[in-house]
């Protein structure tokens, strides 16, 4: 951890940044309302809210966390999917539940999703809710449309915490509707209690092999 920033971080006592980018946007959330992480994936920003999201649980901050995420297609049709409507959209959820197993482990994971503690959502379901005392996280958020992220950030009550999370250059949206990601950064840039931190490749903590993947898609973009 990077010594100058050290008080400022003291409250997440198990999160452990690694670059400057990692702790602008750590500090983002803890001194923001609404904290948008933007770039490249591999740079930590899903991980990073979830993990800030269980520390302030743990430390009783707030008394839930809700993770959310549009439910789209990546590029194909999968048509028809069996099963129930849990079962169909489990797939889109997946990332989410295999960072909170990891942080949690076993026992805390199933403990938490059975008592409604870690709530996992796709994003139509959060029209008339509203979240007091929650950390609220919204990841992929670069498909969701205009209408949906005013519907998603007016969901925010009292003492609660929301993280947006996103790479505007993987936007599964259909060509006639506008990301409210790219929306959104141009709307609220210049308001205080919302911070941005905006990741590139150089910031990619996951495998140096990924930095070169993204290095090479962003010199030979068609």
């Amino acid at each position: 951890m990077y010594k100058v920033m050290k008080k400022k971080l003291k409250i997440f006592n198990f999160i452990k940044p690694k670059n400057k980018k990692q702790i602008l946007y750590l500090n983002n959330i803890l001194n923001k309302i609404i904290t948008f992480g933007i770039g490249v994936a591999g740079t930590g920003k899903t991980y990073l809210a979830t993990a800030s999201a269980i520390d302030f649980l743990n430390k009783r901050k707030i008394y839930r966390i809700i993770l959310v995420r549009p439910i789209v297609e990546a590029g194909e049709k999968l048509g028809f999917l069996p099963g129930s409507y849990n079962q169909k959209i489990d797939p889109y959820l997946s990332p989410i539940y295999d960072i909170l197993f990891e942080i949690l482990g076993s026992n805390y994971y199933k403990k938490y999703i059975k008592n409604n503690i870690i709530e996992v959502l796709p994003l139509a379901y959060m029209r008339g809710r509203t979240f007091n005392d929650c950390f609220v996280i919204l990841d992929e958020a670069q498909n969701a449309t205009i209408n949906q992220m005013k519907m998603f950030l007016t969901r925010l009550g009292f003492n609660t915490k929301v993280v947006v999370n996103g790479d505007i250059s993987q936007i599964d949206l259909n060509k006639k509707s506008m990301s409210g990601l790219i929306h959104a950064i141009k709307i609220f840039k210049n308001y205080k209690n919302i911070g941005f931190t905006f990741f590139k490749s150089k910031d990619i903590m996951r495998s140096a092999i990924i930095r070169d993947i993204i290095n090479a898609y962003e010199k030979n973009s068609l």
